[in-house]
């Protein structure tokens, strides 16, 4: 068993183990833990500085979850754009394999914290069905890989794929999406770079939402996947208590510059159920990317977007960019299609 591995075995996932770190009423958590599972990695949970800070809160449980916030469970109608199991078809050329429904860590904001850690981390007939739908679909020129983390699956297992879908003439490009860096950078090894390298075109879009997560181990890990010839890209989500604070995003986004991961989006919380109180304003993301354009450099300028309900597709959003009536912002997205999204921020 590598080192990586036997790190992720010593995640944490009980609240017993929790409350030996950190003081917590596991009699309140308990029924929280019951609905969404909890596993934290000990490197994560080390980055703790103390309860209620902006990692604390991104990984330990929530009473706030089980609340009321007539919220949907599948904002993005996943299930609808899902043609055959596990694989998500919402734009022409793109599909979302979703290869693992494991996360080194669980992030307590997740699109998909309904389904996770609900079934097997791969499931091989699942994936024979969505390449088998790739091959018949020529349109496809780019697969990302999702979940779950795909880079829990072993080395082997992650070729595999890799050189199954590398076989298809009409897919161009392999992205990973990945929180990996983050939550369990001793994943990131010599090896595994050594295998990506093979596979080129070959992105990777990562997940710091905050300073902290900023590490000599997590720049490390970023540092192979770039020396390996990868690019690397960020996709930062805005969250209550986390980031939504100028300064400290424009912080962020010029530090990732640092350890050659460049900024990519800055997502508004998706409006998914047990996450309501994670949920910013619309207008507080825009007062951040006012913060960063022309204070900075334009690579350090990512995009602000919104997937909108119902699968209708990501918007880029900028200052006096957009219409409003009362809480109700209207957005066009990219078939012309005007698409009401409720503002407002979570308690």
């Amino acid at each position: 068993m590598e080192r990586w591995q036997k790190a992720l075995d010593k995640s944490i996932t009980r609240l017993e183990e929790l409350a030996k770190h950190h003081p917590i009423d596991v009699g309140v958590l308990q029924p929280v833990v019951e609905r969404y599972p909890m596993q934290v990695t000990r490197y994560y949970l080390n980055l703790v500085h103390e309860p209620n800070d902006p990692i604390w809160r991104q990984c330990v449980p929530d009473p706030r979850e089980l609340r009321e916030d007539h919220l949907p469970v599948d904002p993005l109608n996943e299930e609808a754009l899902t043609p055959v199991p596990g694989l998500i078809h919402r734009y022409p050329d793109r599909v979302l394999l979703l290869v693992s429904s494991v996360c080194p860590t669980y992030c307590r904001f997740c699109l998909r914290k309904h389904r996770l850690g609900s079934q097997g981390s791969f499931n091989t007939v699942h994936f024979d069905q969505g390449l088998k739908y790739i091959e018949r679909n020529s349109a496809v020129r780019d697969v990302i890989l999702s979940g779950g983390d795909p880079f829990i699956l072993s080395d082997e297992l992650l070729e595999d794929i890799l050189g199954r879908l590398r076989k298809i003439p009409h897919v161009e490009m392999i992205r990973i999406n990945t929180r990996t860096p983050v939550t369990l950078p001793e994943r990131i090894t010599y090896h595994l770079c050594r295998m990506l390298k093979r596979y080129h075109p070959l992105y990777v879009n990562t997940h710091f939402n905050h300073l902290i997560e900023i590490t000599p181990q997590s720049s490390e890990a970023c540092a192979k996947l770039a020396d390996a010839g990868i690019p690397l890209g960020n996709q930062t989500v805005l969250l209550k208590g986390v980031n939504d604070d100028p300064e400290m995003m424009k912080e962020l986004m010029q530090k990732l510059l640092t350890i050659r991961v460049r900024p990519y989006y800055i997502h508004q919380m998706d409006l998914v159920k047990g996450t309501g109180h994670f949920r910013t304003s619309v207008e507080q993301g825009l007062k951040i990317i006012a913060r960063l354009r022309g204070h900075t450099s334009g690579m350090a300028t990512p995009y602000y977007v919104i997937d909108l309900p119902g699968g209708k597709g990501k918007v880029p959003i900028l200052p006096d960019d957009m219409k409003r009536q009362g809480k109700t912002l209207l957005l066009r997205n990219y078939l012309g299609e005007v698409v009401e999204y409720p503002d407002g921020a979570g308690e």
